[in-house]
């Protein structure tokens, strides 16, 4: 036998002890939701959410979770499964694959679950179906798809078990890895297929399996080049093979960094976000150069704007460009209070604020949070609050001045911006030092009247954007 046929027998065994503890998996279980109740938050039934995710226009990544592989043993000794899951999310996953197999895989459906109740983008649930079963299991857990792999079905199995996923409003990867399996596949009506450059039958990899096969899918269908992504250049093998998505797996797992890991597949710079902004002619501005963020700054300082000030500003803004609130110490309710109207989509905190504070705010929106810290000397970088979605490392309260980045040597995998006394001269130096997420600026991209200067900001943002995360 070889090993996929062992883990799929293996499987069977796992199933036929699931179906005697729980007869019926979604009897009795909440299918689970991410904070649907919230205002602005996304109800995870809404079905077919993963195959949409695909379809953008520009190569999406979908981003794994997982341990251990046969192959490479344990990946991961340390294993935070749903901080990682998240930290996907915000760095810009388009979905996510969680591994639940537990022998081979040390996967667990609670990986899964876990990683659901803490972020909306869709999630595939990663295991070796064999049976009706796993597919309702799937739905229980919360994934929004699930994978079946030609190899260990017959026709009339994939047949069956893709016309159930699509009553369940699941999407399905169909895995092949060879002309044979993808005629299988699409004669079995696959709308989702991927090409494993691994062979599960001994485990090596040919990161050219994809390009061999890409001809025989038909327009139309979702193709995914699987596995063996481990650089920009496999990137740009599978650009140019017209894929649509690409699994990362192992070295995202290995990344000393997975945020800045995936900004280097995406061949991207940091993002950019231009804070303190006032005026809606700066509105105008900013819309133009499509910086990633823009600031409005809530907290009583020279750049202070109201909340109606905001309103107007934000229905100006371009919807791609998202709008930051930046508060210290501001009474909560006025920081839900902004993010559930619309006026901001991310709240960023440059006060005392605790991780409760942060928690109360994410669960109370379902809103993305920035947390400040004021770097003083090499430990202040111990002081960052953990919980928060981003964190951003400054000097002070936009005082304009920078801080030594040989503190920032020891950053968090955490997506973080880096901020203070960045100009467009010196932007791509502190780039290079500290590898950070996103820049801030605000007052060095502007005049004495505090309007913003389009040239400087142009300036900076095209500084900030040429460099690149080559490794």
């Amino acid at each position: 036998m070889t090993i996929l046929d062992t883990i799929a027998e293996k499987t069977r065994e796992r199933v036929a002890e699931a179906k005697r503890i729980c007869p019926d998996p979604m009897k009795d279980r909440e299918i689970v939701l991410r904070r649907k109740d919230i205002p602005g938050g996304i109800d995870t039934r809404q079905p077919f959410r993963f195959r949409k995710a695909l379809l953008a226009d520009h190569m999406s990544f979908i981003c794994e979770v997982k341990k251990a592989s046969p192959s490479k043993g344990v990946i991961a000794d340390v294993f935070p499964y749903a901080e990682i899951g998240t930290d996907y999310d915000n760095a810009g996953a388009d979905a996510i694959s969680v591994l639940t197999e537990p022998y081979w895989f040390m996967g667990s459906n609670a990986y899964l679950t876990e990683i659901r109740r803490r972020t909306d983008i869709p999630i595939l649930r990663k295991d070796f179906t064999v049976d009706p079963y796993m597919i309702y299991e799937a739905k229980a857990i919360g994934a929004d798809a699930v994978l079946l792999i030609c190899a260990i079905l017959t026709e009339a199995e994939l047949r069956d078990y893709l016309q159930l996923s699509r009553e369940l409003g699941l999407s399905a990867i169909v895995e092949a890895h060879n002309e044979e399996e993808i005629g299988m596949a699409v004669r079995a009506g696959a709308d989702i297929i991927g090409v494993n450059n691994r062979n599960l039958k001994d485990f090596t990899v040919d990161v050219k399996n994809a390009g061999r096969l890409r001809d025989m899918v038909p327009e139309g269908c979702v193709f995914i080049s699987e596995s063996g992504v481990h650089k920009r250049a496999d990137v740009i093998a599978a650009e140019e093979m017209f894929a649509d998505a690409v699994l990362v797996g192992e070295s995202l797992m290995r990344a000393n960094n997975r945020a800045r890991k995936l900004l280097t597949l995406r061949g991207e710079g940091p993002k950019v976000k231009i804070c303190g902004l006032m005026k809606q002619e700066d509105i105008r501005k900013v819309n133009e150069l499509q910086p990633d963020f823009a600031g409005f700054v809530f907290a009583h300082t020279r750049h202070f704007v109201t909340h109606e000030q905001a309103r107007e500003m934000k229905a100006l803004l371009d919807p791609k460009i998202q709008a930051v609130g930046v508060f210290v110490d501001a009474p909560e309710e006025e920081v839900i209070g902004l993010l559930n109207a619309g006026i901001i989509d991310l709240a960023q905190l440059h006060g005392s604020e605790t991780d409760e504070t942060v928690a109360r705010i994410q669960n109370a929106t379902g809103k993305r949070v920035i947390k400040a810290c004021i770097m003083k000397d090499e430990d202040s970088v111990k002081q960052a609050v953990p919980d928060a979605d981003y964190l951003l490392y400054d000097a002070g309260k936009g005082e304009g001045r920078t801080f030594n980045w040989e503190w920032l040597k020891e950053s968090p995998e955490k997506p973080f911006f880096l901020a203070g006394g960045l100009t467009p001269e010196n932007v791509a130096e502190g780039i290079r030092a500290v590898q950070p997420w996103a820049v801030d600026v605000s007052s060095a991209v502007e005049d004495e009247d505090l309007s913003k200067n389009y040239e400087k900001m142009k300036r900076f943002i095209e500084a900030a954007r040429s460099v690149r995360y080559e490794g």
